[in-house]
């Protein structure tokens, strides 16, 4: 085998090393982070089921004009940091979603981590018909430190 063609070797083999401990131009962190959004979102699953579902429903349509819905909500679109305060804190007054008007009072569930409420936000927005993404414990702790209640 003659030497030209064993030069390419090496260069594949500097260029995989790089690729290696670079990680390829982010696929390192791409995967750390699907990991740790399907992490967040399981768990959101298994909290929201023991947590939400009973009045907000497995489905998240909400129970007539009693709970309302999660799924195609324009609250939770619209009032995203205001759901991480809802979820601990509860709200007691009229909550209005889709143009009707909610005035069953939500317990919040105090005992709840900020992990665990950005498991459970991670769920309902990415499930459903939202698609936002992973809901970060920082993000969550910096909205809860700024709920009014």
């Amino acid at each position: 085998m003659s030497s030209k063609h064993l030069r390419p070797l090496p260069v594949v083999l500097i260029g995989l090393f790089i690729c290696l401990y670079a990680g390829c131009g982010g696929n390192a962190n791409n995967r750390a982070n699907k990991t740790k959004f399907t992490q967040y979102y399981r768990q959101g699953q298994q909290l929201y089921m023991t947590n939400c579902s009973n009045c907000h429903q497995k489905d998240g349509s909400g129970l007539a004009r009693v709970y309302p819905p999660l799924d195609t909500s324009d609250y939770m679109d619209d009032n995203f940091e205001a759901v991480a305060c809802l979820i601990r804190h509860g709200i007691s007054g009229p909550i209005v979603v889709n143009g009707i008007e909610f005035v069953q009072p939500m317990p919040g569930i105090p005992t709840l981590t900020d992990l665990e409420i950005a498991e459970i936000m991670t769920y309902i927005y990415n499930t459903w018909s939202h698609s936002r993404g992973l809901v970060d414990v920082t993000t969550v702790t910096q909205t809860l430190d700024k709920c009014s209640h």
